[in-house]
C-alpha cells in the first residue's frame, strides 16, 4: 500500500483520540477503497479512506454504521474522497474457523458454532429492517462478544434505497432473482433479505468446501468467464450445484436453501435454527 494521504489527517487525528499515539498497519487497498489498522495505547480502531467513485460507498457505508448501536463511527470528508474511522473488531472470520474443517483436520463442533453465529448475526440485522447485502465468508467475524458482521457499504433499511444503481456484489453469491433483476431492471435494483439467506447459505458451503457452490465448469464456464455471463447463467439458473459434499449433514441443508425459489427461503431466524439442530 502507499502512505497514508497527507490530506486524509483528519482521520489520523481522530484515530489518535481514540488509541493515542499510532503505529499504522495497511490492510487493502482495490478500486479506489483503502483499509489501514491503527494501534495504540489505548486500543486500535480501523481507518477506510474512499476515493474516486468509491467516496460515495464509503460515505453510504459510514452512515449505515452510524445507525447501528453495536457500532461506533467517526466520519468525515477530505479533499477528493470519504474517510471513517471505527473500532477493530478482533477475531477469526468465519472463513478461519472453519479452516480445519476444509483440511479434514477436525474442529466441526467450533464451526457449527461459528455457523450458527453467522446466521444469528445476520437474524438479528434482518430484524432490525436492514438487509446486508454483501455476505461473504471474510464478512463475520467472530469476537468475543459474539459476531460481528464486516462491509455495510451494500447495506440498506428496508423501505430505502440509497444508491443510484447496483450491480451486484460477490457473484458467486447471488441470489438468481436478484442476478435476474440486475440484467432486467429497472434500476436500482433494491437488495432483499431473501437474497441475503441465499448469500448466507452460500458463504457457509464456502467455508466448508473452500469453493463455490456452483459447478461452473460443468456447463462450460471457465475461469475467465465474465461477470455478465456468470450472472446471466445464475439467473437462468444453468449451472448445477457443486457435488463436493466433505459434510453432508450441514450441506444438505444449505443445498435446500440454495436451491429453493426466493418466496420458499427460510428466513435468517429459521435458518439458524436449521443449522443449529445439524448433527457435527
Amino acid at each position: 500500500m502507499g502512505e497514508f494521504p497527507p490530506e486524509a489527517a483528519a482521520a489520523l487525528k481522530a484515530a489518535e483520540a481514540l488509541c493515542g499515539p499510532l503505529t499504522l498497519e495497511g490492510i487493502s487497498d482495490r478500486r479506489g477503497s483503502a483499509v489501514w489498522k491503527a494501534r495504540g495505547p489505548q486500543g486500535a480502531v480501523g481507518i477506510k479512506l474512499g476515493t474516486g467513485e468509491a467516496a460515495e460507498v464509503t460515505a453510504r457505508e459510514a452512515a449505515v454504521l452510524e445507525q447501528l448501536p453495536e457500532y461506533a463511527v467517526t466520519a468525515g470528508r477530505f479533499d477528493g474522497g470519504v474517510w471513517y474511522v471505527t473500532p477493530w473488531l478482533a477475531g477469526p472470520s468465519t472463513w478461519d474457523v472453519f479452516r480445519p474443517v476444509r483440511k479434514g483436520a477436525g474442529g466441526r463442533g467450533e464451526a457449527l458454532a461459528a455457523a450458527v453465529g453467522l446466521c444469528r448475526a445476520v437474524a438479528d440485522l434482518h430484524g432490525a429492517g436492514w438487509v446486508h447485502g454483501d455476505l461473504q465468508p471474510q464478512h463475520g467475524i467472530h469476537a468475543e462478544d459474539g459476531v460481528r458482521l464486516l462491509d455495510f457499504a451494500w447495506s440498506r433499511q428496508v423501505g430505502s434505497t440509497p444508491w443510484r444503481r447496483f450491480d451486484g456484489t460477490m457473484i458467486h453469491l447471488t441470489a438468481p432473482e436478484l442476478a435476474a433483476r440486475i440484467i432486467d431492471g429497472p434500476q436500482p435494483v433494491c437488495t432483499t433479505q431473501s437474497a441475503d439467506v441465499h448469500a448466507l447459505a452460500g458463504t457457509l458451503w464456502t467455508c466448508v468446501t473452500g469453493r463455490w457452490p456452483l459447478d461452473y465448469e460443468a456447463v462450460g464456464i471457465g475461469r475467465g468467464a465474465s461477470v455478465e455471463a456468470m450472472r446471466v447463467a445464475i439467473a437462468e439458473r444453468a449451472v448445477p450445484m457443486s457435488t463436493s459434499t466433505p459434510w453432508p449433514a450441514l450441506q444438505a441443508r444449505l443445498r435446500h436453501v440454495l436451491l429453493a425459489d426466493s418466496e420458499d427461503r427460510p428466513t435468517a431466524a429459521e435458518l439458524t435454527e436449521i443449522v443449529e439442530a445439524v448433527d457435527g
